[in-house]
């Protein structure tokens, strides 16, 4: 095995909270072990037209409370072809750079997969980092703790306008794919109902929970992801008003304001901790594997198996919301 004497670095597709934290642990557990480092910017296009930097102790000072990501991230369509992932390689040879670590979610990773794939004399191993919590191979993902507690107190605003008021809220978080911000978040705001795209919502069931929650209750909040089937929050409320024209009905989307903000300490410990383990990855000899921690544990998943992989709808969830909503 040859040892790793340069790593890469970068972060693409969505950013998320922790990602910064993340890169600071790469860069110094690398230089701990006398590997230098280089930053990527704007992620795999980036990587194609040589923006390279390199990256020391300093070059991450300050940071780690910091949101977004100092590499800036973005989408490559380029990369997506033959001929961008050698212009790609080629940049890298240029640079000495013989190990990637790519901080992402699917994309990232699918991408990652296919260039292992074409150049395996470069080592790369991935660090989760997407909101949303959907990839195979982690508990949990770095920034999702962080969405999910900005979600939290967007909505516990949110509900105390709407005891005032006597309102119902639809409430949008997002979720194209997976439903695990509204489920966790729609038990800890004490919401009525939770709709995820993992699961056929029926719009009656939602009307029958509305009937059957308390008549003296002064405010009521249903959690909706973005990527439901019904349509999103806005159909939702419309379908209510128009079934219940009494309800004083409201819909607030959330947004973006979800992938900002300072990152929780929990998402800063668990960027620290996998930025260390994919340093020391590389050092072992992986490649092709996204690191992540389950059971408190560092485990490595393949690309294959961690990419496009959403998690089970927890019915536990489910059943603890229509318990606790009545």
């Amino acid at each position: 095995m040859t040892p790793i004497k340069k790593i890469g670095l970068f972060t693409s597709g969505s950013d998320s909270p922790g990602m910064n934290a993340a890169i600071r642990a790469v860069v110094r557990t690398a230089i701990y072990y006398d590997i230098e480092v280089a930053g990527i910017r704007r992620g795999y296009e980036g990587m194609i037209n040589g923006d390279i930097v390199p990256m020391d102790t300093k070059s991450v000072s300050n940071i780690i409370q910091r949101g977004g990501t100092m590499l800036k991230t973005g989408s490559s369509e380029q990369f997506k072809t033959t001929e961008g992932r050698k212009l790609a390689y080629d940049q890298l040879k240029k640079n000495n750079i013989d190990a990637l670590v790519a901080l992402g979610g699917n994309g990232t990773f699918k991408g990652a997969k296919e260039f292992g794939e074409e150049y395996p004399d470069i080592a790369i191993v991935g660090l989760p980092c997407t909101i949303d919590n959907d990839l195979r191979g982690t508990d949990f993902t770095i920034g999702y703790d962080t969405a999910i507690n900005t979600v939290i107190e967007a909505v516990d605003k949110i509900r105390e306008t709407a005891e005032s008021h006597d309102r119902l809220f639809i409430v949008e978080v997002m979720g194209r794919d997976s439903g695990m911000i509204a489920l966790r978040t729609g038990i800890g705001v004490g919401a009525e109902a939770i709709m995820v795209p993992e699961t056929r919502s029926d719009i009656n069931a939602l009307f029958e929970r509305l009937e059957k929650g308390r008549k003296d209750k002064t405010s009521k909040i249903v959690m909706v992801a973005e990527g439901d089937e019904p349509g999103g929050a806005f159909e939702i409320g419309r379908a209510i008003q128009e079934k219940y024209p009494n309800y004083d009905t409201r819909v607030s989307v959330l947004g973006h304001i979800q992938r900002g903000g300072k990152p929780t300490c929990m998402d800063r410990v668990l960027a620290s901790r996998l930025g260390v383990a994919a340093v020391e990855a590389l050092k072992d000899g992986h490649t092709g594997e996204m690191v992540g921690l389950i059971h408190n544990s560092i485990m490595f998943t393949p690309f294959g198996q961690s990419v496009k992989h959403l998690h089970d709808v927890n019915a536990e969830f489910i059943r603890i919301v229509e318990m606790l909503s009545l």
